[in-house]
């Protein structure tokens, strides 16, 4: 009795263990989402060890048992484009099926990378406001993974994320990215079948970040011991409290003695007639004893504001600045920016502004290099509905004016910083946030990246190999599709806090961006399931962050036109041959060039000092000449910023910069 007991006391102690038992699914695996056509579906999670899952999908189901560790997966048939359906997968232990609905199959897209993957539809919205103003497409859905990173090894899954699976419009891709949205519209016109983005990308993080360890170790090893020292929680945290607390008291150190904050620099009433008066363009304002300020500038400009556009809200665009700025308007705050990049566009709400004189106030806040304005950028006041395009009617715009009232406010040490970025950690983000993702089937990948590497080069090329290498073994597809953006044309020095004007590079240059670009076209070149999307010609010398992304995305479905649908489609130009004839050179290439004079030529002999070179494109040649008497390489847009690069098929697309031995 005592026996039977016992028994029954055991099996009560267990049950709500087997009523608890929890069949999973990845954070992939939503409502809405969108599933590969063509291709075997993975279907996969966790349970308790032994249970057996039994999934159904279009009235038909599958089985498959849990393995000891709790893990299952169950590989569906390939399907055809279509949808919506219901996906339910149940466990023999839980209490009740989830169910998945609205899913639909048709193409899946991975676009991954750094910031440039990263900018979304509200920054580029000036550029195609009409496009943007009309986004609605329930077939094309969009999927941002949480950013996260892991020092200790690979993880089963991503984090919850905010964007899982929404249908495409104007309000759930605002700040979803403008390279991947605009991927998903195109491939949908070019097929009709849904589409499916999903964007795995970190503003500013190397390649290495994105490797995994067994890939680097061999070559690398010290890069993978570099993450091991941050494997250390307490230490982590220890280092970025710190970090945190220095910037904390910076940060008080600087408004205590800041007088601005004292003598309210931003009132409409304080009396900035004693101000000296500076032009924006000239960074000696920026400057003490010829170097950056280090701490607070405030710049006050007075503007008039007439009868028809008082008390209307209105949109103040301030460029882009360097670093960080607080903004304000007679007095009240109305927008501020941590650090360089993003484009200043302040709101101004109804009622703010005034009939007559009002005052708008800049503090400059800068922990390093010379702050400083950034040319080639929008600075205007904007009222009227059109306001958030950047275009507004003529009369209801104010430019500002070059000119502003200038104070120097606190000036500081520099920030102490010993900041512990993980993700900028070899491995990490291939840990946390790569390979959770496979095995989800795919029909190809955007890789986007590059910037960060710029500083050496050298070894880009070996990493980007065992990046793709190691990506298809983690999805088990030797033949995974890959499209890698090259970067393109880019101006740095606006971007380090050297606001030097820019002034046009005539002369050969040993430059990191070429070389990277270089990089990304050999290893491209060597790789039959890779493409490389040219977009030299889709730069801006002063925003490393170029706006145009809808040509991007068409650049790379072309790329994946040829890829995945083998469409006889012409990329950008390449050279295939070369001929030397004494002093001339003629390259010859894949398709047919727009005839003329070609600019931003060089060639060198075997000293490799190059020169500028005479060419001429006629036909698929392109003839070359220079006072080199025996050429021995040749190189075509080899700058950071070529400006006058225009080598183009008659396609229309650019010439791929490159370099060649003779």
């Amino acid at each position: 009795m005592k026996q039977r007991i016992l028994i029954w006391l055991l099996a009560v102690s267990l049950w709500p263990a087997v009523v608890q038992a929890k069949v999973t699914l990845p954070q992939l695996f939503q409502s809405g989402m969108v599933l590969q056509r063509g291709k075997p579906i993975p279907v996969w999670g966790k349970a308790d060890a032994g249970e057996q899952i039994v999934i159904t999908f279009k009235k038909k189901t599958y089985e498959t048992t849990a393995d000891a560790n709790g893990r299952w997966r169950m590989d569906l048939p390939a399907q055809k484009a279509g949808g919506p359906y219901v996906l339910t997968v149940q466990g023999a232990g839980s209490n009740a099926p989830i169910e998945l609905t609205d899913v639909l199959i048709g193409d899946v897209w991975l676009c991954s990378g750094q910031s440039n993957i990263d900018v979304t539809i509200e920054r580029v919205y000036p550029q195609y406001v009409d496009e943007i103003d009309h986004f609605d497409n329930n077939q094309i859905r969009l999927f941002r993974v949480q950013n996260e990173t892991n020092t200790r090894g690979v993880q089963d899954d991503i984090r919850p994320t905010s964007i899982n699976w929404k249908p495409l419009n104007k309000q759930n891709a605002w700040l979803f990215s403008a390279v991947g949205t605009f991927l998903g519209i195109r491939q949908f016109q070019q097929t009709g079948v849904p589409q499916g983005i999903i964007v795995n990308s970190w503003g500013g993080t190397p390649i290495e970040a994105w490797i995994s360890a067994d890939s680097l170790q061999r070559d690398y090893p010290l890069l993978v011991e570099r993450t091991r020292l941050y494997q250390n929680d307490e230490l982590v945290k220890a280092q970025q409290r710190a970090n945190q607390l220095a910037d904390q008291r910076w940060n008080e150190l600087l408004d205590s003695n800041d007088p601005g904050i004292q003598q309210h620099f931003t009132a409409l009433s304080y009396d900035d007639s004693a101000w000296p008066t500076v032009s924006q363009w000239d960074d000696s304002w920026a400057k003490q004893n010829g170097r950056g300020i280090i701490g607070s500038i405030w710049l006050r400009q007075h503007i008039t504001i007439d009868k028809a556009h008082a008390g209307k809200p209105a949109r103040l665009l301030l460029g882009t600045l360097f670093d960080a700025d607080r903004t304000f308007l007679n007095g009240q705050e109305i927008g501020r920016t941590y650090y360089q990049y993003p484009p200043r566009r302040y709101d101004i709400p109804e009622g703010m502004l005034r009939e007559g004189d009002n005052v708008i106030t800049i503090r400059f806040i800068n922990k390093y290099g010379i702050a400083h304005f950034i040319p080639q950028k929008p600075y205007m006041l904007c009222f009227g509905d059109d306001r958030f395009s950047q275009n507004p009617m003529p009369q209801d715009v104010i430019r500002l004016s070059d000119q502003w009232k200038h104070h120097v406010g606190a000036t500081m040490p520099p920030c102490p910083s010993g900041d512990v970025s993980l993700q900028n950690m070899p491995t990490t983000l291939y840990n946390a946030v790569l390979h959770p993702l496979a095995p989800y089937a795919l029909s190809g990948i955007v890789w986007y990246q590059g910037e960060s590497n710029t500083g050496n080069p050298a070894p880009y090329g070996d990493y980007l190999k065992k990046l793709m290498g190691c990506w298809r073994d983690r999805w088990q597809d030797p033949q995974m599709p890959f499209v890698i953006v090259q970067l393109a044309n880019h101006d740095g020095r606006q971007q380090t806090g050297n606001p030097s004007p820019l002034t046009l590079q005539t002369e050969p240059v040993n430059s990191g961006w070429a070389a990277l670009r270089e990089q990304q076209r050999l290893t491209a070149k060597a790789d039959a399931r890779a493409e490389l999307a040219c977009i030299i010609d889709l730069g801006e010398p002063v925003d490393i962050h170029p706006l145009h992304k809808r040509e991007v995305a068409e650049r790379i479905g072309l790329c994946f036109d040829r890829l995945v649908f083998n469409k006889k489609v012409q990329l950008s130009p390449e050279a295939v041959s070369a001929e030397v004839r004494g002093s001339e050179v003629v390259l010859t290439f894949d398709q047919p060039l727009q005839d003329g004079e070609v600019l931003e030529v060089e060639l060198a002999g075997a000293d490799r000092r190059f020169q500028n070179a005479t060419a001429t494109a006629k036909g698929t040649k392109l003839s070359i000449s220079s006072t080199i008497s025996a050429p021995r390489f040749v190189r075509y847009a080899w700058k950071d910023n070529p400006q006058r690069a225009n080598l183009r098929g008659t396609n229309g697309l650019p010439a791929v910069p490159f370099e060649r031995q003779l």
